[in-house]
């Protein structure tokens, strides 16, 4: 009797590949027209604007310590592990909404047994598409019975509810994997800013140092002309205020070093100070690379991953509307039984009764409920679209922005080449022309205040054009290209989340 249900089974299961219609509006991806996408960029292009491979774009920087810190940070940085796991949830959620396409289907089984007017009785159940056969043995006065069942049940996706459950799933999946690779690209980022920031304060300790080493030789030569009586004391006490401030701006500049250094460190997920060490030996600023990736507006809409992570935002919420419209709509279940019992391994077969049962439930009346929630719906796919429009709007602003910094930075550096090799050749005269008696003290002091401010103001912009560099990169979107996948991500998670079931 158990071949009725075997047919009625199949049915069921066929009905898991029956596809009605899909409530709800179908996303549509907006062209670069509707995002308002400009053809250029309107900022002056800067000098270095070239051909050149952004995806480790740290290495154009000629610095092995830089790279090697970037590479370690995007393998242990504990942001990147964060959205890695993010990822993986997402992704499980989407294979949570495929297995609502199918039936599920559990089997149970129970055995007892009777001795006189005693009786004993085990039970095993399982899940999965197999059942346990029933078989009843006898012996003496003992009986022994074994009973079985399979039971089925299966919603039909009449109008697309679970399908778009799926779509919004899916999306949400994808938007997860482009916040990870944000999350890579700003971490690769904020690694370069320190480093950098690093570098410049052991550059400003240098200078501040190798100033007092010159202001200690101008503090003797007005000692002893204070001494011979060819200038008054105030020159000596001038000459001390000036030493002093210089000196009063290393410990400044050692504390942005160890912030610089301790954020280098929790960026890589180390405890402060655990890559102290290997910043400590003295190297001058990174230079920028005379050759940066040109890029297209469109271009980099399409690199960047906060980009993509607000379209498929926006994708996963509109597919969220179908899933609400569908509960305004007839549900149909199916459920199926089938099991028996018998004194034998073919009894057990022979006597087994199966039941397909069919129910149809519709909503009469909710009070405005599901409506609602179909307009709190619409209300929230609206609202992560204008996110999406407003996300590209700001990445376009970043480029631009980006792009006038480092056009600036060129140019400041330039000037302030320039202006330092100015002072150091104005302060030779003024030190020479002071030994000799022929200017005032005052005038030598405002040559070391101009040659101390030069030599800052240099090596500054050689760290601001650094700085743009860096910033320009992250908003073009290069370096999450080639990061290594987290470790939270884990392999069963791996499957691309564009996969279709």
């Amino acid at each position: 009797m158990h071949l009725p249900f075997r047919r009625s089974f199949a049915a069921l299961t066929a009905l898991a590949l029956v596809s009605g219609c899909a409530v709800g509006p179908t996303y549509k991806p907006l062209t670069p027209a509707e995002l308002k996408v400009p053809t250029t960029f309107t900022a002056q292009t800067p000098r270095t604007l070239g051909e050149a491979d952004i995806s480790r774009w740290w290495d154009s920087f000629g610095d092995p310590l830089l790279g090697d810190l970037v590479r370690r940070g995007l393998a242990a940085n504990l942001d990147i592990a964060q959205a890695g796991a993010r990822l993986r949830q997402a992704r499980a959620t989407l294979r949570q909404a495929r297995a609502d396409l199918f039936p599920t289907i559990t089997a149970s089984g129970a055995v007892s047994r009777t001795i006189g007017q005693d009786s004993t009785t085990s039970t095993i159940s399982t899940g999965g598409a197999g059942g346990t056969g029933v078989t009843t043995v006898t012996r003496g006065g003992d009986v022994t019975i074994y009973r079985g069942n399979f039971d089925a049940a299966y919603e039909a996706d009449l109008f697309g509810g679970i399908r778009r459950s799926i779509e919004q799933a899916r999306a949400n999946a994808q938007s997860s994997e482009a916040q990870l690779h944000n999350t890579q690209l700003s971490i690769a980022s904020e690694i370069a800013l320190a480093y950098v920031s690093a570098r410049l304060a052991q550059a400003q300790v240098q200078v501040a140092e190798e100033t007092l080493n010159a202001q200690d030789e101008t503090l003797d030569i007005v000692g002893w002309r204070v001494k011979a009586g060819l200038v008054s004391s105030l020159d000596l006490e001038q000459s001390r205020v000036l030493r002093a401030q210089t000196a009063a701006s290393i410990p400044t500049f050692r504390t942005n070093y160890v912030s610089a250094v301790n954020s280098l460190a929790v960026l890589l997920g180390e405890a402060p100070g655990a890559v102290t060490d290997e910043v400590d030996a003295f190297k001058d600023v990174p230079v920028a690379p005379v050759a940066i990736a040109a890029a297209i507006p469109a271009d980099v809409i399409q690199r960047r991953p906060d980009v993509s992570a607000a379209e498929r935002t926006a994708a996963a919420q509109t597919a969220g509307i179908g899933v609400a419209e569908a509960q305004l709509y007839p549900a149909l279940r199916l459920s199926g039984s089938f099991g028996g019992s018998g004194t034998s391994v073919g009894d057990v077969f022979s006597t087994a009764i199966g039941s397909l049962l069919g129910s149809l439930s519709a909503p009469i009346f909710q009070g405005g409920r599901l409506r609602a929630q179909v307009d709190a719906q619409r209300g929230a796919a609206a609202a992560s679209l204008a996110a999406y429009r407003q996300t590209v709007l700001v990445a376009l602003q970043e480029v631009e922005n980006a792009l006038t910094a480092l056009s600036a930075a060129e140019q400041r550096e330039q000037q302030q080449i320039a202006a330092d090799e100015a002072s150091r050749a104005a302060l030779i005269y003024a030190e020479s022309q002071y030994r000799a008696g022929l200017i005032d003290f005052q005038t030598l002091l405002e040559s070391q205040r101009s040659r101390l401010s030069a030599r800052n103001s240099r090596v500054s912009a050689r760290a601001d054009r650094a700085t743009a560099t860096v910033q320009l990169y992250k908003a073009l979107g290069g370096g999450w290209e080639n990061a290594p996948i987290p470790e939270t991500v884990s392999a069963a998670a791996r499957a691309p989340a564009t996969e279709r079931p």
